[in-house]
């Protein structure tokens, strides 16, 4: 067998072992699938496992977590945040061989990074963030092209050496991911803004619409586009999201004070009938919006 890369250059490993098969587990899996000899599955569910193998996604399913881990040279955890730590803190540490590279995939960073850098010397860890994701979440969902062209975070731990980013950047090269690296606390400030205050955003508005329903079920009839669009995130695994939420709270309720302060300042020019003002406000936001999204186009090319 080929050896697995420790020192950076094309990412190959002999056995990549993935716990949690869901979207984003099963895409890893099948977008490493030509730089692994052999891919495990680890998930308690059968069904999954048994999908998985049927289509040619993992070679080997297991719901053992020690008979999962204890060969393989690379180890994704693609758990909910909480079950990650949980697995960091009390399961994992035993059954993983020296030199083996540990990245996990969670929402948020800081609880996970302090639970790796309390892992054994000779463990390569490191956290990961891969920022994409579909509305509909299971392996069913899974796909090899997904983190093509997406920012793929990683984030230091005590357990990182030289050898360990190479090895990990190495490997969010090779699915056509692109690293950045930020501290964990960085990190989960970034994505309260843009990632967990739009999901509390789009469910305080589906929640206002259902109120507004009680005195005219019309709104469910007229509603379009723009409501689905911006409802969206509603939709969201909520296992996930209250995992995601609490182990991100002190950034999330900063970002909420400030989100009412824009709502505040709305509310205010709306009151007064300040139609300049509004203007200049909204047109500001207009602007801001306009020329991300075409940064993102450019990127995109």
């Amino acid at each position: 067998m080929k050896k697995g890369n420790i020192l950076g250059g094309a990412f190959h490993t002999s056995t990549l072992t993935v716990v949690g098969l869901g979207l984003m587990g099963g895409s890893l899996a099948l977008a490493l699938r030509p730089h692994a000899d052999t891919i495990i599955g680890v998930d308690p569910n059968p069904e999954t496992l048994a999908y998985a193998k049927a289509n040619g996604i993992i070679d080997v399913g297991t719901d053992d977590l020690r008979e999962g881990v204890s060969q393989a040279e690379t180890v994704i955890l693609a758990a909910p945040v909480r079950v990650i730590v949980e697995l960091l803190e009390r399961k994992l540490v035993s059954f993983l061989r020296y030199n083996t590279l540990v990245i996990d995939i969670g929402s948020t960073k800081q609880e996970i990074v302090r639970a790796m850098s309390k892992l054994p010397i000779g463990i390569h860890a490191i956290g990961g963030h891969p920022m994409a994701g579909k509305e509909h979440s299971g392996i069913q969902h899974a796909e090899a092209r997904i983190l093509i062209g997406r920012p793929f975070v990683l984030t230091p731990t005590e357990r990182r050496t030289p050898a360990t980013l190479s090895r990990a950047v190495a490997l969010v090269e090779s699915i056509g991911a692109v690293p950045v690296q930020m501290d964990a606390a960085r990190h989960d400030q970034t994505v309260a803004t843009i990632s967990h205050l739009p999901y509390i955003i789009s469910s305080a508005l589906v929640a206002t619409t259902a109120y507004q329903a009680q005195v005219d079920p019309a709104v469910w009839q007229l509603a379009s586009s723009g409501f689905r669009d911006t409802s969206r995130l509603a939709s969201s695994d909520i296992k996930m999201m209250m995992d995601i939420l609490g182990t991100n709270k002190q950034a999330v309720t900063t970002m909420l004070a400030f989100f009412r302060m824009q709502l505040a300042q709305l509310e205010a020019l709306l009151i007064s009938g300040d139609e300049v003002g509004l203007v200049n406000f909204l047109s500001a936001i207009r602007d801001t919006r306009n020329e991300w999204w075409l940064n993102q186009q450019k990127g995109a090319k």
